[in-house]
C-alpha cells in the first residue's frame, strides 16, 4: 500500500534502502548542536503562549462558534477533524483542524487536490483562508506544536516521504508548527512532485538548524503576507 501511495504521487517506485532504521523505529538522533539551549526554548514557549492567549481572546472566542455553525449547516459530520501526526522526536499526537471534507476513508493517505470532490463548500473557504488550521492553537497550548515549525504530515504520508528522502525525519528535532519557513515561502497545499517535497524539506531543515525567536517572528509576518498574495495552492 505504501509503495502504491507514493507511486501515485511521484510516478515512480521507492528505494527501500533510503529508509533509515532509526526512522523506522520512530527514533531520531538530536543534532541541535549550538542551536538548542534552555533559554531559547523558554523564549519560544513564551512566544507561543502569548500568541495563543491573544488568539483565543480576540479570535477564537467569537470566530469558532461562527465557523462551527457554518460547518454544521453545510454538511453532516463533526465540526472538528483530528489526525495522527508526528511531533518532536517522532512522538505521535492528534492534530486538530476544522472539518473541511465529507467523511471518507482516504483522509490519511490521499492529499487534497484542486477541485477535490471530498471538500465541502465551507471547507473550500476555510482552506483558502487557512482558517481550517485555527484549532491547532490548542495543540500549541497543550505543547504538541509551536506557532512556527515544520508542518506536520499525516503519519502514513510522513513515513512515505521518509522513504523518499534520507534523514527526512530529522525535521522532527523541533516541534511542528502551525506555519513554517516553507509555508511563508509559498509551499502550501498538495505536494505534487519530488522537487516540491525536497524543497520543503530543505527549508524545514534550514529552520531546524537556525531557529530563534527573531526568526519565528519574521516567519509569522511573512506568512501573513503570503496568505494575502500567494494562496493559489490553498485548496
Amino acid at each position: 500500500m505504501e509503495d502504491v501511495l507514493v507511486g501515485q504521487k511521484f510516478g515512480r517506485s521507492l528505494k527501500r534502502e533510503n529508509f533509515v532504521k532509526q526512522q523506522q523505529q520512530g527514533k531520531i538522533i538530536n543534532l541541535y548542536g549550538q542551536n538548542d539551549n534552555l533559554r531559547k526554548r523558554i523564549m519560544k514557549r513564551t512566544f507561543d503562549l502569548i500568541i495563543s492567549f491573544f488568539t483565543v481572546v480576540f479570535l477564537v472566542s467569537w470566530l469558532f462558534p461562527v465557523i462551527a455553525l457554518l460547518i454544521k449547516l453545510d454538511s453532516r459530520g463533526a465540526v472538528f477533524f483530528r489526525q495522527l501526526r508526528h511531533g518532536r522526536g517522532n512522538v505521535k499526537f492528534y492534530c486538530y483542524k476544522f472539518r473541511t471534507m465529507v467523511k471518507n476513508n482516504e483522509a490519511d493517505t490521499r492529499q487534497a487536490t484542486q477541485n477535490d470532490a471530498r471538500i465541502t463548500r465551507v471547507g473550500k473557504l476555510l482552506r483558502k483562508t487557512s482558517l481550517d488550521e485555527l484549532p491547532q492553537i490548542f495543540n500549541v497550548i497543550l505543547g504538541n506544536m509551536s506557532i512556527v515549525g515544520p508542518r506536520p504530515h499525516a503519519v502514513p504520508m510522513n513515513l512515505e516521504f521518509a522513504r523518499e528522502i534520507e534523514n527526512f525525519m530529522q525535521r522532527h528535532q523541533v516541534k511542528p508548527g502551525i506555519t513554517g519557513l516553507a509555508q511563508c515561502k509559498g509551499y502550501r497545499g498538495e505536494i505534487s512532485s519530488f522537487r516540491e517535497l525536497y524543497s520543503r524539506f530543505r527549508l524545514d531543515y534550514f529552520y531546524v538548524r537556525k531557529w530563534c525567536l527573531v526568526f519565528d517572528i519574521k516567519i509569522v509576518i511573512e506568512t501573513a503576507i503570503s496568505l494575502m498574495s500567494r494562496n493559489e495552492k490553498a485548496y
